[in-house]
């Protein structure tokens, strides 16, 4: 799988430290670090930042978000970028707001949402993202495993999606080497560097740059789980 690190808030000699040959998430709500990203990551994917503009009580650029998206594709490290989406919205807007996006990209499919529409986004794009939102909001809870698993088992045919699957922010080790994705994002490496309580003990590295590389080569240390089992056979992690 590809193990995307979000690179919000780092600096310069930070992102060519941790950051060389690995894979970015860059936000339209952050972009700063896009052109160090472009510049010594293997690959790149651009998120569309609707939810920090949510979180921050915004009106969405929706014509800067593609002008942005526009000036990147064609950049040999761009992979593939997040189609906007309403983070408190109707499963009617988002899809309205999919159908209308003119840009190839990746839709996101809310966890609150239909499975029937998450059915349907699985035939009609080559990826699609899954969003935790709503009641199933906080990652790795049972009731999020529970509606995963519901995701899992309507859309995967011997253990294996119909399409490729890429969780948003669901790069923690419990959570994706359990689940057949593609690839998975996070900002666990940058946030893990900022927390000094973490890091006890005579061995602990006290350098921020050394805490990023540690992270993320734990994290890229494990893969995403080659098939999906069904929540019966996964009841040892709970």
């Amino acid at each position: 799988m590809i193990h995307y690190h979000g690179t919000d808030g780092m600096d310069a000699k930070s992102l060519v430290t941790i950051m060389s040959n690995r894979h970015a998430m860059v936000s339209f709500a952050m972009p700063s670090t896009l052109p160090h990203v472009a510049d010594i990551c293997s690959t790149f994917a651009l998120d569309n930042g609707a939810f920090s503009t949510w979180r921050q009580g915004k009106q969405y650029d929706f014509e800067g978000f593609k002008n942005w998206v526009e000036q990147w594709q064609t950049h040999p490290a761009y992979h593939w970028h997040l189609i906007p989406d309403v983070i408190d919205g109707t499963e009617q807007q988002n899809s309205k707001l999919v159908e209308q996006w003119q840009l190839d990209g990746v839709p996101v499919w809310h966890m609150n949402e239909s499975i029937e529409y998450l059915a349907d986004l699985c035939k009609s794009f080559r990826m699609v993202a899954i969003g935790s939102s709503g009641a199933y909001a906080y990652v790795g809870t049972q009731r999020w495993w529970g509606r995963i698993s519901e995701a899992m088992d309507a859309i995967c045919v011997d253990g294996k999606p119909v399409c490729k699957l890429h969780g948003l922010r669901q790069l923690q080790i419990s959570i994706f080497t359990k689940l057949p994705f593609h690839s998975a994002d996070s900002t666990n490496m940058v946030r893990g560097t900022k927390f000094d309580k973490l890091w006890k003990g005579y061995n602990s590295p006290k350098s921020k740059h050394v805490r990023g590389l540690v992270i993320a080569d734990r994290i890229e240390a494990h893969q995403s789980a080659p098939r999906w089992k069904p929540m019966a056979q996964q009841l040892s992690l709970f």
